[in-house]
């Protein structure tokens, strides 16, 4: 029970996992590390996810402020957050096997706990469904985006599909509908740079260096307000879309990171970013079969 004078949290119905990596020079404590290792989360509260036995290790033994740094080790620990507003929109599961459970997320849900929400997000929605606690997302899109999400449904076959998306070998499509600033000169780019964490530290930037992101766009159609664009991106940077039709000058419509940041307030239901996650295909690396998934979602249709 929380004390008179402590805020009501709101905690993860299932936990998050890192795992301590072999470090040159390792942290004294997994305290340490951990403050470290996420630095939008205070030391005190780590301390008091450890003093409520919110962080243990795989056998479930408790990891205290004083635990040491052991390399290799897997850290599960309990987000919380004071309050979680719910998500009014419902995913939708496309396909499943012994291997693999592919869904079509709502715009607006986190694929896993992140920022505001713990149970609120893709993964632990599907765990509860499922009832199974190895589901693993192999790709992820952004809270803002709807479409495709591919979860691993078993621990022994995971890291073969992990290394398809990290490999490039699976094909995928999304739709945008853009801000018609400006007459398109040509109908399809290859937009190719270096992608690296922005200011503030969930915004992304391009900077100079080793291109590390890359993205087909092609023009569908347009009107004097609006652009329609199909994307097929072959790498995966986070929030690389958003950045590859901004560097051409076309925003998405209601995106709030780009080309401008926007002041936060209250996510707005009826006005979601108008991207979508719209296919995937790959071989699957058991049966040979080639797997096509598409999103039964559509953008908006307000032309």
């Amino acid at each position: 029970m929380a004390k008179k004078d402590e805020p009501f949290m709101v905690k993860s119905g299932y936990p998050s996992v890192v795992v301590l990596p072999d470090m040159e020079t390792p942290e004294p404590t997994i305290l340490d590390f951990l403050e470290k290792r996420f630095p939008t989360i205070s030391r005190h509260t780590w301390e008091t996810r450890m003093k409520k036995g919110n962080v243990h290790d795989e056998l479930d033994r408790p990891i205290s402020i004083n635990s040491p740094y052991v390399p290799g080790k897997r850290v599960h620990y309990y987000r919380e957050v004071e309050k979680e507003a719910p998500i009014p929109f419902t995913e939708n599961i496309i396909y499943k096997d012994p291997h693999l459970l592919v869904v079509c997320k709502p715009h607006f849900l986190p694929v896993i706990p992140a920022g505001p929400y713990v149970n609120e997000c893709l993964l632990n929605r599907l765990k509860r469904i499922t009832d199974n606690p190895f589901l693993t997302p192999v790709n992820r899109i952004d809270r803002e985006t709807a479409g495709l999400v591919v979860f691993s449904v078993q621990k022994d076959t995971r890291a073969i599909y992990h290394d398809l998306f990290m490999g490039s070998r699976v094909n995928k499509t999304y739709e945008a509908i853009c801000v018609n600033t400006r007459l398109a000169q040509r109908s399809e780019w290859v937009v190719e740079n270096r992608i690296v964490r922005g200011t503030p530290f969930f915004r992304m930037k391009t900077e100079n260096g080793i291109p590390n992101a890359r993205t087909h766009i092609h023009l569908v159609k347009s009107t004097k307000s609006k652009i329609f664009f199909r994307l097929n991106p072959i790498t995966g940077k986070k929030h690389q879309l958003r950045l590859h039709l901004s560097s051409l000058g076309y925003g998405i419509l209601n995106d709030r990171y780009y080309p401008n940041l926007l002041p936060e307030k209250e996510p707005d239901f009826s006005n979601p970013l108008q991207l979508l996650a719209k296919t995937l295909s790959f071989k699957d690396p058991f049966t040979g079969k080639k797997l096509e998934f598409s999103s039964p979602r559509t953008l908006s249709k307000d032309w």
